[in-house]
């Protein structure tokens, strides 16, 4: 989290999270459905969010993650991965019919100041999950090509990503061609 974040700015941006456990506040909320797993922490001297938190609820759950993700976007001082765990409470493994499976899922999200931060957590846990894999093989300083070919697809990404924020945007420079003036030609479309 920023510097400057105080936990009243937290407990709004977890809002979605804590309201969608049938709590008051965070602090009456924070705590996970299971003792040993710390719930939601702040650690304002360390500027730290730390979640291991366990709620039950359905699939509508998902919604109120893109909002806290949102939210904590405008906090964040640097990327972060998000991991989230959804539990089939429904499937039983030792009584359940032997074709029957689970409806676990994963989902991974990100939060970040700005989308450059959050390509970077995404990088650096590609980055690891592929010398992780890879070093059952290879040793690790023999990596390094790969590597960088992770960097060259994270760079055509972000230069994707800058070239379509532009699209819309005036040319830089002083300079004409685009009929401004009385009668000077058509109006510029507004992209939406």
């Amino acid at each position: 989290m920023r510097v400057d974040v105080k936990f009243d700015q937290l407990q709004d941006a977890l809002k979605p999270m804590w309201k969608y456990a049938g709590a008051r506040s965070l602090t009456d909320g924070a705590s996970s459905s299971y003792e040993d797993e710390p719930g939601i922490r702040f650690d304002a001297q360390d500027h730290l969010l730390q979640m291991c938190w366990t709620v039950a609820g359905d699939d509508d759950f998902r919604q109120t993650l893109d909002e806290v993700c949102m939210n904590l976007n405008e906090l964040a001082d640097t990327g972060a991965a998000i991991e989230v765990t959804f539990y089939d409470a429904d499937f039983d493994e030792e009584e359940g019919a032997p074709d029957t499976e689970s409806k676990d899922d994963f989902l991974m999200l990100f939060v970040g100041p700005n989308p450059a931060a959050i390509m970077q957590v995404q990088r650096d846990l590609l980055v690891q999950d592929v010398i992780n894999m890879m070093e059952r093989h290879f040793d690790g300083a023999e990596l390094g090509g790969v590597v960088a070919e992770v960097d060259k697809l994270f760079a055509q990404r972000f230069d994707a990503l800058v070239s379509s924020l532009e699209i819309g945007r005036p040319p830089r420079g002083s300079g004409g061609g685009h009929g401004g003036g009385h009668g000077g030609g058509r109006k510029p479309r507004h992209l939406h």
